[in-house]
């Protein structure tokens, strides 16, 4: 098949470049349109909980949480000053009168509450509430944050609250990118003229990545008319697509080289080279796909968001790198060697050094084999204690102002009415004395400051205030709802255990807890009850995906336990720097003691799959030399010999693509860049040069056994390429099978 492939590509070159141009323009026009499609949100289990609670607030209460706070500052420290209360009532006013913006009260509005005002009497609250989906929120909490954040006569007005701060994580986000984009390209490019030792073939991926990450977008656009799309997503487009690309590309013009330089004319080497490298990338293509497309398990879009973003850039990069760059390179032909550097440009991707660090490894296999293995699980150890938590405030860099705003409310206030949650209790309007009894109890938990309902305010299981006028809006005939004031930190592990008190006090009504507390813990629920089918999908596809490529039961077993020790050693790490705050200081980010909870999720299921990407890179070769000599010791070593170089370089390149992004002010989105860039590498330089080709030799022939059924399984179906004379067209005769080869 990717014989014919190579022929086709050579004969319509020209027609393989004018549509793959015409598609790049399409992709830029209509692609870069899937930024206004985008959405932030995407954290929460539609199915959960705490979703239920907010959408039957808001369709039966015409009610919900306050997720826009305005922090008024009185510039002379008495917020009750009647010039004050006059300059916050006309601040009050605008943005009531913001469309979009509804239940706006304020600490002067409410008759002067104290747990509006912070200790000190010279800030105050003003509370607002915008209803509706993620897209209009945010696009509100935008008009707020710029028509309010200003500086009055006698006040100053910042903007804080759930919205804010997640309007905030999104402009850093979009700002970051940016600024990773700027670095990783240039340091791609530059590495890529170190290895090529040419710029013409160090170009030649830079543009297949470009291609790639606009093609991605149009995708992306088009899965957006289905479903929505978060806009963090964006991140992995540019960071894998660039690296994919940068990989795959890679291997591509490295073997067109090679077939150059064994004496192939250009159209030969292009044949062969897409019947060789051409057939390994597009299955290394399907596995890290495979490892992605686990996340569509989830039904958190903000996860399934990752595999439309990540399945659509691995696609497009194998039909740049598979198609369109090798009719590039046919119609460049041998001047894909100009403009070398040092006067000759590197041919061949044969490193004696990696030769030489096989042969050492399989000198003492166990030895080395107990020591690595010791290493890794000694790093991934913290993993054990890992906390997993949510994104907030302390998420932003510390000078951020939506930041600033939030720390203030969280410790000058004496409660925080920001932090409020409501709970719906159903089937009991009207039935006082069991509002009264369940209101009780709600603000008897520990670290519950006030619940405020239809029958008034209650602190410590006792009622401390009368209902008012305003108290009506729990109750409309057939359930209420109760407002809750919390003392925790709504991100935290005390938090969650008093969603779980609030939700085990034992009623004869159903209850149902909101807030940003019960939702990390409802999504947590909803992540962890599905991990495990995640990755035994993962398991059993890259099984039979391996089996399918190698005819064998033992490799694709140890591919799977070595890249799960890899990933181990990862997030040990990851445990020990971001929630454990060692080296916090230098990366600058804030330490809460938790780790986030969908970033491992991601890590693993992206690592996985590119650590199975260089793991068919390096077996390929093994495959092909042990089918040529039956010496397994030979085939080990000049499979690592052969491509230990592509493997370390392509590693390099990718994780410096990574490494951009954990200069990002989100500290999730540090995390994600800097874990994913440690996993690459370690899987590159440890896992692969020394556990494959130390466990490859303790195996010895059994390496490629298979029971005899299944054999002939693997006979039937299985994805062997026939060797077509690359001088001539293939007729589709029977030849010899050619090796399986990068």
């Amino acid at each position: 098949m990717f014989t014919r492939l190579g022929h086709l590509v050579v004969r319509r070159r020209r027609v393989v470049l004018v549509s793959s141009l015409v598609a790049l323009v399409i992709a830029g026009v209509l692609g870069t349109g899937v930024f206004d499609r985008l959405s932030g949100g995407g954290f929460e289990d539609p199915d959960s909980e705490s979703f239920r609670a907010d959408e039957l607030l808001e369709t039966d209460f015409d009610a919900g949480r306050s997720n826009i706070l305005l922090l008024v500052t009185a510039d002379g420290g008495d917020v009750r000053s009647p010039e004050v209360a006059a300059e916050a009532a006309a601040v009050q006013a605008t943005l009531a009168e913001i469309e979009g913006v509804t239940d706006v009260v304020s600490f002067w509005s409410l008759g002067e509450p104290p747990s509006l005002a912070s200790d000190d009497g010279s800030r105050a609250l003003i509370l607002a509430r915008v209803p509706g989906d993620e897209d209009t929120q945010e696009e509100v909490a935008g008009v707020v944050i710029e028509e309010l954040t200003a500086d009055g006569d006698v006040i100053e007005v910042a903007v804080g609250g759930e919205l804010a701060v997640y309007d905030a994580i999104g402009s850093t986000i979009e700002g970051d990118l940016a600024t990773a984009e700027a670095i990783a390209i240039p340091l791609t490019l530059l590495l890529l003229v170190i290895i090529f030792r040419g710029i013409v073939a160090a170009l030649l991926p830079i543009a297949v990545g470009v291609a790639a990450i606009f093609g991605a977008f149009l995708v992306l656009f088009g899965v957006t008319a289905f479903t929505d799309v978060s806009i963090f997503s964006l991140n992995l487009v540019t960071a894998l697509g660039l690296g994919l690309a940068i990989d795959y590309s890679l291997l591509i013009v490295s073997r067109y080289r090679e077939e150059l330089a064994a004496g192939l004319d250009p159209d030969q080497a292009v044949v062969r080279t897409v019947a060789t490298a051409g057939r390994t990338v597009a299955f290394s293509a399907l596995t890290v796909a495979v490892s992605l497309s686990a996340l569509l398990l989830f039904p958190l879009y903000f996860l399934r968001s990752f595999a439309y973003a990540g399945v659509g850039v691995i696609l497009v990069a194998m039909f740049a790198s598979v198609i369109t760059l090798p009719a590039l390179l046919a119609a460049l032909g041998t001047r894909v060697n100009k403009w070398s550097l040092g006067g000759r440009a590197q041919r061949s991707a044969d490193s004696p050094f990696w030769g030489r660090v096989a042969t050492s490894v399989m000198a003492r296999p166990g030895v080395v084999t107990a020591a690595v293995v010791a290493v890794l699980l000694f790093v991934g150890l913290p993993f054990l204690n890992v906390n997993f938590g949510g994104a907030d405030a302390r998420s932003l860099p510390s000078d951020d102002e939506t930041r600033i705003t939030s720390e203030i409310i969280d410790t000058e206030f004496l409660s925080d009415e920001g932090a409020a949650f409501p709970v719906v209790a159903t089937g009991i309007g009207g039935d006082t004395e069991a509002v009264e009894s369940y209101a009780a109890a709600v603000s008897n938990v520990t670290d519950i400051a006030r619940v405020d309902t239809v029958t008034g305010s209650y602190v410590d299981g006792i009622r401390v205030a009368e209902p008012d006028p305003t108290s009506a809006r729990f109750d409309n005939g057939e359930s209420v709802w109760l407002s809750v004031v919390p003392e925790f930190e709504p991100i935290s592990s005390a938090g969650e255990a008093r969603i779980a008190e609030i939700r085990d006090i034992d009623t004869s009504f159903d209850t149902l807890v909101a807030g940003a507390t019960a939702s990390l813990v409802d999504s947590k629920s909803a992540i962890f009850d599905l991990v495990p089918l995640a990755g035994l999908w993962i398991a059993v596809a890259t099984f039979i995906l391996l089996f399918l490529m190698f005819g064998s039961f033992l490799v694709p077993l140890k591919a799977i336990v070595l890249n799960s020790l890899s990933l181990t050693a990862t997030f040990g790490a990851m445990v020990w720097i971001f929630q454990e705050g060692n080296g916090a200081g230098l990366l600058d980010f804030t330490a809460t003691g938790l780790t986030d909870t969908t970033t491992p999720i991601l890590m693993f299921c992206i690592a996985f799959g590119l650590s199975m990407d260089y793991e068919v890179f390096l077996l390929s070769r093994m495959k092909e030399e042990y089918d040529r000599t039956g010496d397994n010791d030979t085939a080990v070593a000049a499979g690592l010999a052969k491509t230990g170089g592509i493997v370390t370089a392509a590693a390099l390149v990718l994780s410096v693509t990574f490494f951009a992004f954990a200069t990002s002010g989100v500290t999730f989105i540090k995390l994600f860049g800097l874990g994913l860039a440690i996993a690459i590498l370690a899987d590159a330089f440890v896992v692969r040069a020394t556990l494959v080709p130390a466990l490859m030799k303790m195996a010895g022939g059994a390496n490629w056994w298979a029971p005899v059924w299944a054999r002939r399984i693997h006979d039937r179906f299985g994805l062997s390429e026939g060797e077509s004379d690359p001088t001539g067209d293939d007729d589709g005769a029977s030849r010899e099978p050619a090796p399986v080869t990068v």
